[in-house]
């Protein structure tokens, strides 16, 4: 493939705002937003998308589009590149109000249809919403941390996320994949995290008795499946903690943790500190990056 898709994130975040509305824009890269709270319209080549709660939208490259924030909105966004370029360092972020990018043109990523032939529509419609919001705000939290580890993990979280949108007009469940390479796994976790999994249920979603699940399983995974999902859950739980005020008897119940205890217990065992502690590390060290 020419243009390989190897993401490149240049900036995430999360956009906390009251009525707003940007002037024309056009962009070298794609951005990706996500409706976490509000009603979002994206102008773009002169159509009218209207966004509201759990929707996702997509800005391709080079479209001349606007956005406003018709209520209080909270959207997080990722610009990045989706197709790998050798000047991918020179590209950069444009402003709003730019929209003659003629001398940086080369600089900008191909369209969808250029390299795969398909339409990537602006307003998105994802076959697992939940799954796929959970990876855009885990990427985003992790790449604010702005460490070597952490870009590494960033840039490998938006290659899960765009594998998602191959599913974006399709009922393509995990069990209609080839059920034994257990791709649907992290996906399938995370989206019902909160709720009670049993390896019976996931070896039946696999196709395969227990016994044999459990071997694929720690053959793909490293570990068996209940201490994976405690790993995704304690994650998840990381997530809340850094990026939330939530009490941590909500935290648990968010993350599928029987109850206080439990939760405190499986942290401590996993991550050295209790969550309190956690916590207010986390915030430390935030308070310090700001200053």
């Amino acid at each position: 493939m020419a243009n390989p898709v190897l993401p490149y994130i240049r900036v995430a975040d999360y956009a906390v705002r009251k009525p707003w509305r940007s002037p024309e824009r056009r962009l070298l890269d794609y951005l990706l937003v996500y409706v976490h709270e509000g009603h979002l319209v994206i102008h773009v080549d002169g159509h009218r998308h209207d966004l509201v709660q759990g929707d996702f939208g997509v800005v391709p490259p080079l479209a001349l589009h606007t956005l406003e924030g018709v209520t209080n909105t909270v959207t997080p966004f990722a610009h990045l590149d989706i197709f790998y370029s050798p000047s991918r360092h020179e590209t950069f972020v444009t402003r709003p109000g730019d929209t003659d990018l003629s001398e940086h043109r080369q600089l900008a990523q191909p369209r969808f249809r250029e390299v795969l032939g398909v339409d990537l529509p602006v307003k998105l419609q994802p076959s697992q919403p939940t799954v796929l919001r959970d990876a855009m705000l885990k990427m985003i939290g992790i790449w604010q941390q702005r460490t070597f580890l952490g870009d590494l993990e960033a840039q490998h979280l938006a290659t899960d996320h765009l594998s998602l949108l191959q599913e974006l007009h399709g009922d393509d469940a995990p069990t209609g994949r080839h059920s034994h390479s257990l791709e649907w796994v992290t996906d399938y976790l995370s989206a019902h995290i909160a709720e009670p999994i049993t390896v019976a249920e996931m070896a039946a979603r696999a196709r395969l008795s227990q016994q044999r699940f459990a071997s694929v399983f720690r053959q793909r995974f490293g570990m068996p499946p209940h201490r994976y999902l405690l790993h995704l859950r304690v994650q998840h739980a990381q997530d809340l903690l850094i990026r939330t005020d939530l009490a941590f008897k909500e935290i648990a119940g968010s993350c599928g943790f029987a109850d206080v205890h439990h939760f405190s217990k499986a942290f401590r065992r996993l991550c050295g500190v209790p969550p309190g502690a956690f916590r207010g590390r986390a915030r430390t060290q935030s308070s310090g990056s700001a200053r």
